[in-house]
């Protein structure tokens, strides 16, 4: 009797205890045997613990990634709201580029590799030295062993040619070319790290506490990273300032060397997207898939910035997206226009008793369609302005509200020179009448 007992007592225990695990291995979502299951066969189990195949999981078998996955997704409340485009990038940001304000961040923090979105940096500072006159677009630029040598994207530059500023730069904005940019590079700093060391000079300058730079063209190197949001710092630093950036940036295609060297834009935006003006493209093995993309509608230019995305085809997509997004909810609304009159301001012991008052500048707001309409003005002009009176000299404010907060201001200025009516000017005007009157009788 105790031996049927205690046959009973194990055959029971045995049963709770495998009910019990399963139902806990039924909640975490662990595949269990079970007659009316398919069984695991050896390939599922090797694609379950392999975690390069996460992806390829036999269909036969429960993915439990895939659940994982999706369960992480619904519990990350902040997922869904800070990325309504559900973009799949690693990092994107989309801002105005006039005013620097964000209108879309996702990851905008995210330290990632540029590839060649690097060049954006570099393609500022050759701007710069244009601009302040150390280098012009004529200048020839020789080509050293270490640029001919760089691989990657490149237009095969030979140690025995040199190419002119304009011609590199073309290469590089639209080639995206290694070999001009180091070339560039050593032309300006007299070789690349001393370059290297403007870059980043430059980049904790404009505030791109995100970024270190390793070289000028962005082959991978390791430390070498940056984020959309100092991708879009630079882009914006370039377009605003430089604009004839644009001149080679929106080239879809073009020849170098008598027309033996044929350049395609890596950039596909500026073939088939509306107001596209560049910027430039980037993409490696560990970087992926980057973009710095702008455009131009309405008055309303906007920089979106995609990094790491999956694919050429994705970063393309997801910048659109960005770039969609802010034209269809933004608008660029002019609030003053620069030397417009506003009104006249009195002058004491002027030569004139008073004198026009203008616009200092262009002033205008990015701000959402739906609030179109609410924006009021609020001019001051100055009192008691005794001469002389200095042409651009500001004589009053002009301030524009919305919402009962303050959105922009602009100076308003004197449009010429007042003189003080001084003892000589006493004279010639007394000497200036009679002739007057002796010339009329």
């Amino acid at each position: 009797m105790k031996k049927k007992f205690l046959k009973y007592f194990i055959i029971c225990t045995a049963v709770i205890l495998f009910m019990s695990s399963a139902s806990e291995a039924k909640e975490l979502d662990i595949p269990v045997w079970s007659s009316q299951n398919n069984k695991l066969n050896e390939s599922s189990i090797e694609n379950i613990l392999d975690e390069d195949n996460t992806n390829e999981i036999n269909t036969n078998s429960i993915n439990v990634n895939t659940e994982v996955e999706s369960l992480e997704t619904l519990d990350s409340k902040d997922a869904i709201t800070n990325n309504p485009l559900k973009l799949t990038c690693g990092g994107a940001i989309l801002i105005e580029q006039d005013s620097g304000k964000v209108l879309y961040d996702y990851n905008m923090h995210e330290q990632l590799r540029p590839a060649s979105v690097t060049k954006v940096m570099s393609l500022l500072l050759i701007m710069e030295a244009l601009d302040s006159g150390r280098i012009s677009l004529t200048d020839k630029v020789p080509c050293s062993e270490n640029a001919s040598n760089m691989g990657g994207s490149q237009i095969w530059l030979d140690t025995t040619e040199e190419l002119t500023v304009d011609e590199m730069l073309k290469a590089v904005c639209i080639a995206s070319a290694n070999d001009c940019v180091v070339a560039l590079a050593e032309f300006l700093e007299g070789s690349e790290d001393a370059f290297v060391e403007k870059m980043n000079q430059r980049a904790q300058e404009l505030g791109m506490y995100d970024t270190t730079f390793k070289n000028c063209h962005g082959i991978d190197e390791d430390g070498h990273i940056t984020s959309p949001y100092d991708i879009a710092i630079m882009s914006r630093e370039l377009l605003k300032n430089h604009p004839q950036i644009t001149n080679y940036t929106t080239i879809y295609m073009d020849s170098l060397r008598d027309g033996k060297s044929e350049l395609v834009n890596t950039n596909k935006l500026v073939r088939n997207y509306e107001g596209c003006t560049g910027l430039k493209t980037g993409s490696t093995s560990l970087a992926l898939f980057n973009l710095s993309a702008s455009a131009t509608r309405n008055g309303l230019s906007l920089i979106a910035v995609i990094m790491k995305g999956q694919t050429s085809s994705i970063r393309f997509q997801e910048a659109r997206q960005l770039l969609d997004y802010g034209f269809n909810n933004y608008q660029y609304k002019e609030l003053a226009k620069k030397d417009a009159l506003v009104g006249t301001v009195d002058i004491q012991k002027g030569l004139e008793n008073s004198v026009d008052a203008v616009i200092s500048n262009d002033v205008g707001i990015v701000i959402k369609k739906s609030e179109d309409g609410n924006i009021t003005q609020n001019m001051e002009l100055f009192n008691n302005i005794v001469a002389p009176v200095s042409k651009g000299q500001k004589i009053g404010e002009l301030s524009f509200t919305m919402n009962n907060q303050i959105i922009g201001k602009v100076d308003l200025i004197s449009n010429k020179d007042i003189p003080k009516y001084g003892l000589g000017i006493m004279i010639k005007r007394v000497y200036e009448t009679w002739f007057a009157l002796l010339r009329n009788n």
